[in-house]
């Protein structure tokens, strides 16, 4: 089973992810790992994406491609791939089509979990960090007792650059014109199911499970 995981910063593939990883079997591909593990590797690919980092550049796409051919080579043993953040672009998607055209293979389901923009920007903005121990909070989902304060060490409670309101709508930004053009994408090819994000975590997972479970050979 191949899988995509499409959808916007705040959207919860991530925790997604990782349970449908660990109900299918599944080998998660996600852009920033394999591009680690490819450097870390020392593979002819991962030196090439290693040059290009190390001078503060994207990757190429080609040697992006590349890198997640080799992941796929290494899943098709097993129970399949989840890829999450890959394809983030149109021209990604094609060359992701052309590489599975070559081995063999084809995609079986693409899952977008679709979230309002005023809801994704809540999730996003909401974080708070403490100064001392790191640990995590949300002003509306995991509140701590008291405001700015960390329950477990009493340290400062502050909002991560990343988080920011400007940081989080620039992002947003990004994948509007970037990445949601894969919806159309896909579904034009009959491969797209959206999924609604506004649901409780549990209810997104059970209705994911249901479309891949109705469709197992």
């Amino acid at each position: 089973m191949l899988i995509i995981l499409l959808g916007p910063p705040g959207a919860g593939k991530g925790t997604q992810a990782e349970r449908l990883v660990s109900k299918y079997n599944l080998d998660y591909i996600a852009t920033g790992d394999i591009l680690r593990n490819a450097i870390k590797s020392g593979s002819p690919l991962g030196k090439q994406a290693r040059g290009y980092m190390e001078k503060g550049q994207l990757v190429p796409d080609e040697i992006v491609v590349g890198i997640v051919k080799e992941r796929l080579m290494e899943s098709a043993s097993r129970g399949g791939a989840l890829l999450d953040g890959f394809p983030r672009t149109v021209a990604q998607a094609r060359s992701l089509d052309d590489v599975l055209q070559e081995m063999g293979l084809k995609l079986d389901h693409v899952i977008h979990i679709e979230v309002e923009e005023e809801e994704l920007i809540a999730r996003l903005t909401g974080r708070r960090v403490c100064r001392d121990c790191g640990a995590n909070y949300h002003i509306k989902f995991n509140s701590p007792k008291v405001r700015n304060v960390c329950d477990q060490c009493g340290g400062e409670l502050y909002q991560r650059e990343d988080d920011s309101l400007a940081t989080v709508t620039e992002r947003l930004a990004v994948y509007k014109k970037q990445t949601e053009p894969l919806i159309d994408y896909y579904a034009a090819q009959k491969l797209i199911t959206t999924i609604n994000g506004n649901q409780e975590i549990d209810a997104i997972f059970t209705e994911i499970c249901t479309l891949l479970d109705q469709q197992k050979p």
